[in-house]
């Protein structure tokens, strides 16, 4: 999608710190980090959420959960820990209609979450 902030940095339009591609999924450092370590690691395919997911997404969404275990071992992040957040929709704070896994690492988070 042409006004897709996401869709435009996965195609290279916008630039950003990417530090993971493959066929499936980018994954880049978020400009408002919540962690020190806090990577966004989205479908290449336009999602607008987890309510536009089909079966034929599958091996995108096991991608995107590979692809955020192999930065976490690279960001020195999966020894102590880390969380992946999915938010979709308004009242859970999706800010960006494309679907994105928020890996973030590299201090203590607290639960209940927000």
């Amino acid at each position: 999608m042409d006004d897709c902030i996401f869709c435009r940095i996965v195609s290279g339009d916008i630039p950003s710190d990417v530090v993971y591609r493959d066929e499936y999924v980018t994954a880049f450092r978020d400009i408002e980090p919540m962690a020190p370590a806090h990577i966004l690691v989205v479908p290449n395919e336009h999602l607008a959420s987890t309510d536009d997911l089909e079966e034929r997404h599958e091996a995108a969404m096991g991608r995107l959960l590979r692809a955020a275990s192999v930065i976490a071992r690279q960001e020195g992040i999966s020894d102590f820990g880390y969380r992946l957040t999915i938010n979709t929709g308004r009242n859970a704070n999706q800010l960006v209609p494309h679907l994105h896994l928020h890996l973030m690492g590299g201090r203590q988070f607290g639960w209940p979450p927000g």
